[in-house]
C-alpha cells in the first residue's frame, strides 16, 4: 500500500521524527541526519533514533536496537527513505525487515542512485506495508545538504545578512557595526551550529576580524569550519581566524601558490584550498569531497551579490533591524532586498528584529 496523503497519526509521528532528526544536524559527516521512531500497535514509542555523530549507526538501527522485540508488528517512521545498499553497514531496509516491523512510513525520497526507490521496493517485496509521506522543504531541512550534494553536486548554500532600517549593512571603513539585537544573534549562532562551514570574503575578515564560532552555551563544540575566500592571501598571521585555527578549523581559499607564502599559514594550522578564477560554483563543488554539505555565507555585499548572480543561493535569511546606520552606509545588494526566484518562508519577530527566510523555488 502506498498512501501519499497519509493520515493524522502519520503526520504527528513524522513531525516528531523530524524534530528528532534536528539534534545531529551538522554532526553526521557525509550522511544525512535522519530521525526514526518505532511506534507499537497500541501507540507507544518503543524506539527512537537519530543518525549518530560521524554518520554511523543510522537512525533506523539506533531505534530498532532500543525497541528490541517490541519492533515486531510496529510501525517505523523514518524521515528519509531507508537505504538499500551495502556501505560500511548493511542496508537499513533489511534491518527493518529482519526486526519484523509491519509498516514503514518515510518522508523524503532518497535521490542517491543506490537507493532512489529501491529501499521502499525491498520493504514491499518482503511484505512490509510502505507509505510515502512526501516531505516539503521543511521536512527536508535536516538533511538538505545531503540532498543538495546529490542533486546539484554542491553544498546547500544559505546566505544571511543583517540589514538596518535604512537598507544598509554597515559603514564604510568602520569595521563591524552592530545591527541586529541579542535574540537574533543567538539565532544566528544556532544556525552556525547546524552548518558544516561558514564562509566569508577576505574584505570582511580584514575589516571585522570575526571569530565565526558558535558561542551558545553547550554548543561551543558545534562551531563550523571557517572558510575565507582570500585570493591574494591578505590575512595577517595574527588575525583571530589564523591564531585560532588549531582550535576551530580555518580554511583559506587562495590563488597564491608560492610555498614561502603558504607555509606560515600551514604552520599556524590553517588548511589552504585552491580558489578557481572567478568560479564560485567550481569552488563549492570542490568542497563536497572534503565533507562539506552545507555552507552559511555571512560575507559582505560584494560576496553576497556574487553568490546571487551565480544562482548559487538556496536560502536567503534577512534580519531586518529597527536601527538606522546613515552616514557613509554600505547598501545591501538589490538582489538580496528583492529576491527573484525565491518564495517567502519563515517570517517572525525576534525581539526588535524581523527574521525572514526565502527558499529558492524548485529547479
Amino acid at each position: 500500500m502506498n498512501d501519499p496523503e497519509g493520515n493524522a497519526d502519520d503526520a504527528r509521528w513524522m513531525a516528531a521524527a523530524l524534530r528528532l532528526s534536528r539534534r545531529h544536524v551538522g554532526l553526521t559527516d557525509d550522511n544525512p541526519s535522519v530521525g526514526a521512531l518505532i511506534v507499537s500497535p497500541d501507540g507507544r514509542v518503543v524506539g527512537r533514533g537519530v543518525t549518530a555523530p560521524g554518520g554511523r549507526p543510522h537512525a533506523e538501527r539506533v531505534a530498532l536496537a532500543q525497541a528490541g522485540e517490541e519492533a515486531r508488528g510496529a510501525t517505523a517512521y523514518v524521515t528519509l527513505e531507508p537505504c538499500a545498499h551495502h556501505g560500511r553497514s548493511p542496508p537499513c531496509a533489511d534491518a527493518l525487515i529482519q526486526a519484523g516491523v509491519a509498516r514503514v512510513v518515510y518522508g523524503a525520497a532518497d535521490p542517491d542512485s543506490r537507493v532512489n526507490g529501491q529501499g521502499a521496493a525491498r520493504l514491499r517485496a518482503a511484505g512490509v506495508a510502505v507509505t510515502h509521506f512526501p516531505a516539503d522543504a521543511e521536512g527536508e531541512r535536516p538533511f538538505e545538504g545531503f540532498l543538495s550534494r546529490i542533486r546539484l553536486g554542491r553544498p546547500f548554500v544559505t546566505l544571511k545578512m543583517a540589514i538596518s532600517a535604512d537598507g544598509l549593512v554597515g559603514r564604510a571603513g568602520e569595521g563591524q557595526v552592530a545591527i541586529s539585537g541579542a535574540i537574533a544573534r543567538r539565532q544566528t549562532h544556532l544556525l552556525r551550529a547546524e552548518c558544516d562551514a561558514i564562509l566569508i570574503g577576505a574584505g570582511t575578515a580584514l575589516a571585522d576580524r570575526p571569530l565565526l564560532t558558535c558561542r551558545l552555551p553547550g554548543l561551543e563544540r558545534r562551531s563550523p569550519k571557517r572558510i575565507v575566500l582570500d585570493r591574494r592571501l591578505r590575512l595577517p598571521l595574527d588575525h583571530p581566524l589564523v591564531r585560532t585555527a588549531r582550535d576551530v578549523p580555518t580554511w583559506l581559499a587562495t590563488a597564491e601558490t608560492r610555498p614561502g607564502r603558504l607555509a606560515p599559514f600551514e604552520t599556524m594550522g590553517c588548511r589552504l584550498l585552491p580558489l578557481p578564477q572567478d568560479d564560485l560554483g567550481a569552488f563549492l563543488q570542490s568542497l563536497v569531497p572534503l565533507g562539506i554539505a552545507s555552507v552559511l555565507v555571512e560575507g559582505g555585499p560584494v560576496l553576497a551579490a556574487g553568490f546571487l548572480e551565480a544562482g548559487l543561493v538556496d536560502r536567503l535569511i534577512s534580519v531586518r533591524s529597527e536601527r538606522t546606520i546613515g552616514g557613509l552606509g554600505v547598501p545591501a545588494p538589490a538582489a538580496f532586498l528583492r529576491p527573484a526566484g525565491f518564495r517567502r518562508g519563515r517570517d517572525e519577530r525576534l525581539g526588535p528584529d524581523r527574521w525572514v527566510e526565502w527558499e529558492r523555488s524548485k529547479r
